[in-house]
């Protein structure tokens, strides 16, 4: 029912483990098999993937402002639900912290709604334009061999990726990802070529993982 569309899941953990773990197939392929009895069927599944969880039962595992009250081991078999396929498969990865009341009470002006669609939309019509000889629409559907295509680096771009890769312990899976979140970040700044600090920011968003599941 997602297809085309966008899968929201909610507290990820408080979902079945194996139910998860069916995800990884469609997220990869783009596709849904499902076997019957009598016949095998293939379904198109093409979708944005969004999923959001606590870092702990009590919610409050990693925060300066108040204590965790759950054990290691409660901890350990909450974040053990979302295993590392899954994770790797999930393009941008963001702790978001609580609030303080300070920054709530700032006058300070943000970026509007309608601003922050002009530029997607602009970014999407950049990435129409220059797959339109290839058959697809998005970075997402880049293939490998389009990524060495379309996300080409300079040699200061390729060293900070390649000091995250061995740091980091990345996968091929990783590698490619993190090139296609890159040249998203070049087309909504208006930018012809990925540069180092698109590398930078698209690898900042693949460490979230390193910092729970690696405890």
């Amino acid at each position: 029912m997602a297809h085309n569309g966008v899968l929201f899941l909610d507290e990820l953990p408080e979902f079945n483990k194996n139910t998860l773990e069916v995800l990884r197939g469609p997220l990869e392929d783009g596709i849904i098999s499902i076997s019957r009895v009598n016949a095998s069927l293939t379904y198109p599944c093409n979708f944005m993937f969004v999923a959001s969880m606590n870092p702990c039962p009590c919610g409050f595992y990693g925060s300066k402002e108040k204590e965790c009250a759950c054990s290691p081991q409660a901890i350990q078999r909450y974040m053990g639900k979302i295993s590392g396929p899954l994770l790797d498969r999930i393009d941008i990865q963001i702790e978001v912290t609580a609030v303080k009341y300070q920054k709530l009470d700032l006058e300070e002006k943000i970026e509007s709604s309608e601003n922050i669609k002009e530029r997607v939309n602009k970014a999407r019509k950049i990435q129409q334009c220059r797959y339109k000889e290839n058959g697809i629409y998005s970075n997402a559907e880049l293939t490998p061999k389009l990524v060495s295509k379309y996300c080409k680096l300079d040699d200061e771009s390729k060293f900070v990726l390649q000091n995250a890769f061995e740091k980091l312990g990345l996968s091929a899976r990783a590698y490619g990802r993190i090139l296609k979140v890159a040249r998203t970040i070049a087309d909504l700044a208006g930018e012809e070529n990925i540069n180092v600090n698109h590398i930078a920011e698209a690898i900042q968003y693949r460490s979230l993982d390193k910092k729970y599941w690696n405890n």
